[in-house]
């Protein structure tokens, strides 16, 4: 059952989504490594497989005792369906538009899953009387559009085609994280994510076997296999188990205001590992990013409460 935490910062459910961020994060360092030897198709498919083989254990063991109905597996195809839709238009994107300005676009995600949220869920309609809210918003934003526009290699190329496949990605990521809002609130998050994983995986791979070359895996080294492992999860099997847990306990807008953090994570991360540098411009956006995410959490506080007429 969902925690109902009124009128105060739920700690648990804000520390779920800052761990989806670290993890998510995590994520693009390891698939820049990987794309010398696996094509983004055939990468998406045997990382989600990845993540589905770590958490299968823990689904056989709660079918045994009982603890996923059937809704589950009908509920888990709507968000199934939306994450093989996102996933397939980021693949499609980077053939049209620059990876910098791909993903600040991706980032629109934030603008639909609010206004679905806000207009859906009655608990989180309060946050639109918030400053805190709005003010983190804008630094959010601001900080986010810093970070990526400010970094050396950024450019604004982009074609009409590849535009609109980022903004589907955009909706498409509103589309899953709402339906696992609305869905799975009262089911545990890694059973819902291992059926909704189980869903993607079946789908990415059709995607592979279409576009890619899926049999490349068999010829990696060690290294390799073992970054598609440990990137698998990290920023799947946990990153989307902790995100559940997040949206499970604090709503949808509140983590789609935190997901701003990952561009920054992402590159706090390339520093010591892809040996990547940051210029000052860069950590100030960082500054202004993490200082709007603060304020987003500590908005919280007007989640749930009774909205005066």
């Amino acid at each position: 059952m969902r925690n109902e935490t009124r009128g105060r910062i739920d700690v648990f459910g804000t520390v779920m989504g800052l761990l989806a961020v670290v993890c998510w994060g995590s994520g693009p360092v390891f698939i820049r490594y990987l794309t010398g030897y696996l094509d983004a198709w055939s990468q998406n498919f045997w990382r989600y497989a990845t993540a589905l083989v770590f958490w299968l254990p823990f689904l056989f063991i709660a079918m045994r005792r009982g603890q996923v109905s059937r809704q589950v597996w009908k509920w888990a195809l709507i968000p199934g369906i939306a994450n093989v839709a996102m996933q397939c238009f980021w693949g499609w994107t980077f053939y049209f538009i620059e990876p910098g300005l791909g993903s600040l676009i991706s980032r629109s995600s934030l603008i639909w899953t609010m206004m679905f949220s806000l207009v859906y869920f009655a608990d989180e309609r309060p946050l639109v009387k918030s400053v805190r809210f709005w003010l983190g918003i804008i630094l959010s934003i601001a900080g986010l559009i810093g970070v990526v526009v400010l970094e050396g290699g950024f450019t604004a190329r982009a074609t009409i085609v590849g535009t609109a496949l980022m903004l589907a990605a955009g909706i498409t990521w509103a589309v899953y994280s709402l339906a696992i809002r609305i869905l799975f609130k009262d089911v545990d998050s890694r059973v819902s994510f291992t059926v909704v994983c189980l869903y993607t995986t079946a789908g990415l791979a059709v995607a592979a076997l279409v576009f890619g070359e899926p049999g490349q895996l068999f010829g990696l080294t060690a290294g390799p296999w073992a970054c598609m492992i440990i990137s698998a999860v990290l920023s799947i099997a946990l990153a989307h188990t902790f995100y559940y847990s997040s949206l499970r306990r604090i709503g949808a807008t509140i983590p789609a205001v935190l997901l701003q953090l990952s561009p920054f994570a992402t590159l706090v991360l390339s520093v010591p590992i892809m040996g990547e540098r940051m210029n000052i411009l860069q950590w100030v956006s960082g500054v202004v990013l993490v200082a709007g995410s603060i304020l987003a959490i500590w908005a919280q506080e007007h989640l749930g409460k009774t909205e005066i007429n």
